[in-house]
């Protein structure tokens, strides 16, 4: 542990090492429009080695698949049907988290820091290892093509992307950088993480500092 580090990062550590974390509430308002951030986005393939705060983890993950309707359960992103086939799981130097929405809160499913193997399954693409975090997007393919049959595949594979934006987007009023990854090996990863077998890693969105 560097001397450097604050109380507040001393003690984000050590909430981290907590197996089920509530996350802060989302933030509703920001100085930044959204004319802003969709002109102030870039893809960024150079990342400090800097843990993100519970904040900002909280934010990305609420624009992402946060509730925005507690009375109908309706997501940020929108999804057909309604059905939400796509979860979202965070890679930190601490461990492997998975996202509930339903009460904003993320659960650890792996205590390991694998941002190196997750890079290593990305085809070697080192900034992967450097990120602060990197969020996972997964769809169970199961959810909508027992609606939908083979255009689920489709409906699902929109979602993802709606819901990266999201992430891609939120990430400019939080000073964060991020990339969006589609060149990974696809039983690497679930192996890595140690996926359900019916989740299906989608999208790999590396965020952090811009170094």
């Amino acid at each position: 542990m560097e001397l450097t580090e604050t109380v507040e990062e001393i003690q984000q550590e050590q909430v981290l090492l907590a197996d089920l974390i509530s996350l802060p509430l989302p933030v509703l308002k920001s100085s930044t429009s959204l004319e802003e951030c969709i002109l102030k986005r870039r893809s960024v393939r150079q990342f400090k080695n800097k843990d993100l705060t519970l904040e900002q983890i909280s934010q990305l993950l609420w624009a992402g698949q946060g509730i925005t309707d507690t009375k109908n359960k309706l997501k940020s992103a929108p999804s057909a049907g309604a059905l939400y086939p796509i979860d979202l799981y965070v890679v930190t130097s601490k461990g492997v988290f998975s996202y509930t929405a339903d009460g904003h809160k993320i659960a650890r499913t792996l205590r390991a820091d694998l941002r190196q193997g997750l890079s290593n399954a990305c085809q070697g693409q080192t900034f992967i290892a450097e990120a602060g975090i990197t969020i996972i997007i997964t769809a169970t393919l199961s959810k909508t093509t027992w609606r939908y049959g083979e255009k689920g595949i489709r409906f699902a594979s929109l979602e993802a992307g709606h819901v990266a934006q999201n992430i891609l987007l939120q990430a400019v009023p939080l000073k964060l950088n991020a990339i969006p990854v589609g060149q990974f090996n696809d039983k690497e990863v679930k192996a890595l993480l140690e996926l359900p077998t019916e989740q299906l890693p989608i999208y790999i969105i590396p965020i952090g500092y811009q170094k």
